[in-house]
């Protein structure tokens, strides 16, 4: 099996939507298709010494190597030496992460209100002797935990409250105090923004959510430009096996053509949204970081790009949350976010985050907006009795 060879890769020039739809393709061959199909292969012819670059399947595979191409395209672009490895999941490239940075007797900085994992996270990380601080995202909080952490992990926006903390003031501060950073980008997609450009050692996201955004895939990513740093994740993937598979790894990789115009549409969609719900008749605790006016909005304003697709906002009880949701005709009541399809949710019934009974959680899809608006303020008004 030979290396995919290099990629005619769009220049750091190149807008968005160029960039999305080349990314990561190999250069053309006459009578084979623009992406090459998805290899399955455990193992590859091999006489002699194992010098090629695709030896065994839980290794290296030749559908990954197009898709951390592509995603190392969009994370950093025009920039040599950053390198993308993919995972089986968000959570398996977030763990390989911390992992494979930390030891017994470190100390770690994770957010207080991110992701509802990370409880699970920290509680396996101190069973390892490893120190875990926490403080909240909004305000740069992180920062009062700081001193003497060998990693800082930052989730901005959060997830699910939505606040924001300025990423280039995290990691140089982090830099100046012998800290490592990494920044799940998750909810902002590398279209919304760059972590690596802000100064982040490290750009994790789940690609499950809006990078694929069909919700058919569970995928993950790690790009980062230190070879040494890299080279232990790389090493965490084949220790613990965390490998998507090759069908997986290319349906996010087809998918990655229309990013650019679902991040668009979404975006544009959300506010919409968010600006119908704040200027109801009802305080609803409106949060979106391109809401003007939002307490994240100044801060995303200077690092983001896209403001995402994730919405949120509190109904007073949880029955009343629970009669929206069941109102809503183009919005499916299901958990995750990023797909084409709205979904909403009531966040309070997993447990994990520390939100009111009544916090919904909604991920605005690339459906009409005027009909989306509608639907939602029909919800309400059903919902109110």
């Amino acid at each position: 099996m030979s290396d995919p060879g290099p990629q005619g890769a769009p220049s750091g020039h190149d807008g968005d939507g160029t960039r999305a739809v080349r990314a990561g393709l190999p250069e053309p061959v006459k009578y084979e298709p623009t992406l090459p199909g998805p290899v399955f292969a455990a193992h590859y012819h091999l006489p002699g010494e194992p010098t090629g670059p695709y030896t065994y399947g839980r290794d290296e595979n030749p559908t990954w190597t197009h898709l951390e191409r592509a995603v190392g395209e969009l994370e950093a672009p025009g920039e040599d030496g950053v390198e993308t490895l993919v995972f089986a999941s968000g959570m398996a490239a977030i763990s390989s992460v911390l992992f494979s940075q930390l030891r017994s007797g470190d100390a770690v900085v994770l957010p207080n209100d991110g992701y509802q994992a990370l409880p699970l996270v920290r509680a396996q990380l101190e069973a390892y002797g490893i120190e875990v601080r926490t403080a909240p995202t909004g305000g740069d909080a992180q920062l009062g935990v700081l001193d003497g952490a060998k990693l800082l992990w930052i989730e901005t926006p959060s997830n699910p409250g939505l606040d924001v903390c300025d990423i280039r003031r995290l990691a140089s501060e982090a830099h100046a105090r012998g800290a490592v950073v990494a920044v799940d980008n998750t909810l902002a997609t590398p279209l919304g923004q760059r972590p690596l450009e802000l100064g982040a050692d490290f750009s994790v996201a789940s690609g499950t959510k809006q990078l694929t955004g069909h919700g058919d895939v569970l995928l993950g990513y790690v790009t980062g430009r230190d070879a040494e740093a890299m080279s232990a994740v790389r090493r965490w993937r084949k220790i613990v096996g965390a490998i998507p598979g090759p069908m997986e790894a290319w349906l996010a990789h087809r998918s990655l053509a229309t990013l650019q115009l679902r991040v668009e549409r979404q975006s544009a969609n959300a506010l919409a949204v968010a600006e119908a719900l704040r200027d109801g008749p009802q305080e609803l605790g409106v949060r979106y970081p391109g809401l003007p006016g939002d307490p994240s909005h100044e801060i995303a304003s200077r690092q983001m790009r896209r403001h995402g697709c994730v919405v949120s906002f509190t109904l007073p009880t949880r029955a009343h949350a629970e009669r929206f949701l069941a109102a809503l005709r183009l919005v499916d009541d299901a958990t995750s976010f990023g797909g084409v399809r709205s979904t909403a949710e009531r966040r309070g019934r997993w447990g994990g985050d520390a939100v009111p009974e009544g916090f919904i959680r909604m991920s605005v899809g690339a459906e009409d907006p005027e009909d989306l608006v509608a639907d939602v303020l029909r919800a309400l008004d059903a919902s109110a009795g």
